[in-house]
């Protein structure tokens, strides 16, 4: 059998029953992302969905939840300097770590406490 990798069709987060408000301020309203609609026959299962450029993020609910503490997305970011000010100016906490040569980034929680990398190669 034959087959190539083609590229990463979305990631997924999980969120507790009810957030779905919660993940439209953080991931529309703060991030910026674009919420886009899901299949109607996927909406019953809750959550909601966002695009960013050619990628999207599936924020899909979970019972019981758990966070992602140490596995995560990492998103590559111009001007994270920029985003850095956004998110202070939103009361978003952030952890600044210069481990990664070559790259400026930061860690965020989303507010399911979800681990998020923000990076921008230098």
């Amino acid at each position: 059998m034959s087959f190539n990798w083609k590229r990463l069709d979305h990631v997924q987060l999980a969120a507790p029953i009810g957030s779905e408000a919660k993940a439209i301020h953080f991931f529309k309203d703060i991030l910026l992302m674009k919420q886009i609609e899901k299949p109607e026959n996927l909406k019953k299962r809750g959550g909601v969905w966002f695009q960013f450029g050619d990628y999207q993020l599936h924020i899909g609910i979970e019972d019981p939840f758990q966070p992602a503490k140490k596995a995560h997305p990492a998103f590559e970011v111009e001007h994270l300097d920029g985003l850095k000010d956004h998110l202070t100016n939103h009361h978003i906490e952030f952890m600044d770590d210069n481990n990664l040569p070559g790259a400026n980034r930061i860690y965020v929680n989303d507010p399911f406490g979800n681990r998020l990398e923000l990076l921008e190669w230098k």
